[in-house]
């Protein structure tokens, strides 16, 4: 990977697009640290001293960078944009308009783009409205003394520039991404993910230190770089798995020349559903604990749902958290991936897979294979989301999404391979001698 990245820079064009990336990234995690108007910086940073993040608020920090419970001008960070892409891809499936835009190829990407650009910007107001109504009434710090003394000024005027602010720092963090995607290197909104969730790393690594016992908290520190070291060699074997299905082409004969009798094959991840089930499980495992926080029963329901599902370490949660993920797998992967669709093509371009007849019959194989694998896949998720959590109880301050976390590591690593493999293709492009030599 570092010989990719030191070959990257000596390559002039490529050189330029991986500075004008890190100035990117330079300005989204400047933006991370402004303040919005109307907030007072000194309380705000007073509270999160004493704060308890979890659930779906600490997804959120995680996924801002640390920039959320700091109310700063993106502190709303790439979360408004990752829930839209994942609500106009979950309603491609029911909608048959946004099914037929997605057929039409890149026309109809952009259209689709365009759409999760509106729905951002959308989620962004209702979002920031809830952010700033939880800070105002100071149940963003519950435990904080002075949480209802960082909004000073409560006034309407002052409400509505918080959340327009807000806004358009999360449209201007979608313009980064995207000023990325056209002019830098990889895919600019999983960069700023990346950048996001690494700038959490050394807050969180040093916080385990001060707070251990063993040699000064050295031990503690080193046996979490440690486990953090296997689990990524533990993602990364598995992320790169697949199941390679073989495809035949047959010979076309169009005029005088033959076309096709190529050999192919269709790449089946084990991982097909990537970190989105465990992002829909944090989020609706969080839902139960936002009914309580709001409606303010002390009922016996209420104090159930505090001790069975607020601490992340309690066996109900555990057990509910690994289940929801399991189904959310298999959910996210019948949705993403239509067998009957992929036969379809493959008939009509005359391909067929060795042993199995075109049509229904290759979509129900398909559709078998993608079960069986699914399953390993599924299991994987709900250990890589809990075992950290399990290991990584003892040394304070590990929840969910702790930066070796389940969420965090598949992440990283994901966005990791994919920026290395994409550097090493055009490296290819540009090194490539050709037939002649």
């Amino acid at each position: 990977m570092f010989t990719a990245f030191a070959r990257a820079f000596k390559t002039p064009d490529l050189r330029k697009k991986l500075l004008f990336t890190l100035g990117i990234i330079v300005i989204y995690r400047l933006g991370a640290h402004v303040p919005a108007p109307g907030v007072d910086y000194a309380k705000v940073q007073q509270c999160i001293d004493q704060a308890d993040s979890g659930g779906l608020l600490g997804l959120m920090q995680m996924f801002s960078g640390g920039a959320l419970l700091q109310i700063t001008i993106f502190a709303l960070g790439i979360m408004p944009y990752i829930t839209a892409s994942i609500i106009l891809q979950l309603l491609t499936v029911v909608i048959p308009r946004l099914e037929a835009l997605k057929k039409e190829g890149q026309s109809g990407t952009a259209k689709i783009t365009q759409y999760t650009r509106y729905l951002t910007v959308a989620l962004a107001i209702l979002q920031g409205t809830g952010l700033v109504a939880t800070a105002r009434s100071g149940a963003l710090f519950q435990n904080c003394s002075v949480g209802s003394q960082i909004v000073a000024d409560k006034s309407i005027f002052t409400t509505v520039i918080m959340v327009l602010t807000m806004t358009a720092g999360t449209a201007a963090v979608m313009w980064l991404g995207e000023l990325i995607t056209d002019r830098g290197i990889g895919n600019g909104m999983s960069i700023l993910m990346f950048i996001s969730i690494a700038a959490t790393f050394p807050g969180a690594l040093w916080a385990i230190k001060e707070s251990g016992k063993l040699a000064d908290g050295w031990i503690e520190f080193g046996t979490v770089i440690l486990i953090g070291f296997v689990m990524v060699a533990l993602v990364v074997f598995v992320e790169q798995a697949q199941r390679r299905i073989p495809v035949q082409y047959a010979k076309r004969m169009i005029g005088r020349r033959s076309y096709g009798g190529t050999s192919t094959y269709i790449p089946l991840k084990v991982n097909q559903a990537g970190v989105i089930p465990v992002i829909f499980a944090s989020s609706l495992l969080y839902i139960p604990a936002l009914i309580v926080q709001f409606s303010g029963s002390n009922g016996g329901w209420a104090t159930w749902i505090q001790d069975h599902f607020v601490d992340g370490t309690h066996p109900y949660y555990i057990a509910t958290y690994f289940v929801l993920i399991v189904f959310f797998a298999f959910f996210y992967v019948a949705i993403s991936f239509n067998p009957d669709e992929v036969a379809d093509n493959m008939k009509k371009y005359g391909g067929f897979i060795p042993g199995i007849r075109a049509g229904r019959p290759t979509a129900e194989y398909l559709s078998y294979v993608l079960n069986r694998i699914t399953w390993p896949g599924s299991l994987y998720l709900g250990l890589i989301a809990l075992v950290p959590t399990m290991a990584l109880a003892g040394f304070g301050g590990a929840n969910q999404n702790f930066p070796f976390g389940g969420t965090s590591i598949l992440i990283i690593v994901g966005v990791g391979l994919e920026t290395v493999k994409q550097i090493e293709s055009q490296l290819q492009q540009r090194n490539y001698e050709g037939f002649l030599r």
